[in-house]
């Protein structure tokens, strides 16, 4: 199939640009899919994307052609290796989705990023729950959806700084206990400002860039009285905990000591 020559129709269907504007004021111009399959055929990149744990960032990700490309492969390596039984799968396939990032200067382009990663992540897991007679697990879907606008950021590469003007900040998922394979991967979420990444600076497991902004949690007090439970607002200043990777999406964080 990678010998196939694109017929004129094909290069004319597939969209290269959004508009002439957005060229000048922006230099968007989107890779063709056909381009993109052959440069992540290239043998060290081939071997980067059948790799569950190299990680990619894309500084100028468009619509995501590159990383949705990337995931696809990766997927297909999860299926093979790690396809039984579905738990296996669920952490593995997002193992595979938090080694992603992309930075993107314009929003409807990061919001159609968001949003094809997530379908293509969907996809392919909907194959695995048809073929185990199983339903979608919430914390799969809702730890997928998080990972996915974490690692995708709005923001000008060049500046590092988000489209708030704040600096960019990405999110570390860093295996615990991946030495054996197991089935159950446990994780450590630690956030880094991308100028941090680029001088390499080391940090606390779990450490977050704002970290003086407190976080609230929702907990359930009981005792209130016999038949009554009331619902307690309370607040943390800390890092975040390790935890499952399936539980990512509660972001619950330790105190600092």
């Amino acid at each position: 199939m990678d010998n196939m020559i694109d017929t004129p129709d094909d290069i004319i269907t597939e969209k290269i640009i959004n508009n002439r504007k957005r060229v000048r004021s922006h230099g968007e111009v989107f890779t063709p899919s056909r381009i993109v399959k052959k440069m992540l055929s290239l043998p060290s990149i081939k071997e980067a994307c059948e790799d569950l744990t190299a990680t990619f960032l894309e500084p100028g990700a468009g619509e995501g052609a590159f990383l949705v490309e990337i995931l696809k492969r990766k997927l297909r390596i999860v299926e093979r290796f790690h396809g039984e039984p579905l738990k296996r799968y669920e952490n593995y396939a997002l193992l595979a989705l938090s080694t992603l990032y992309g930075i993107e200067l314009l929003d409807d382009n990061v919001k159609s990023c968001v949003q094809k990663l997530n379908r293509t992540f969907y996809d392919a897991y909907l194959k695995q729950l048809e073929k185990h007679g199983r339903r979608a697990k919430p914390s799969v879907l809702s730890s997928a959806d998080l990972i996915i606008t974490k690692n995708i950021v709005q923001g000008d590469f060049l500046k590092k700084l988000s489209s708030t003007g704040k600096p960019v900040v990405l999110s570390e998922w860093r295996v615990l206990n991946l030495t054996d394979y197991p089935v159950i991967l446990n994780v450590q979420r630690t956030e880094y400002t991308l100028e941090e990444i680029e001088h390499d600076v080391s940090k606390r497991a779990g450490a977050r860039v704002n970290s003086s902004e407190p976080k609230q949690l929702s907990l359930p007090i009981s005792g209130f009285s016999e038949n009554h439970e009331e619902e307690h607002r309370v607040v943390f200043s800390g890092r975040f905990a390790p935890c499952s990777i399936t539980s990512v999406y509660r972001e619950e964080l330790i105190d600092v000591e």
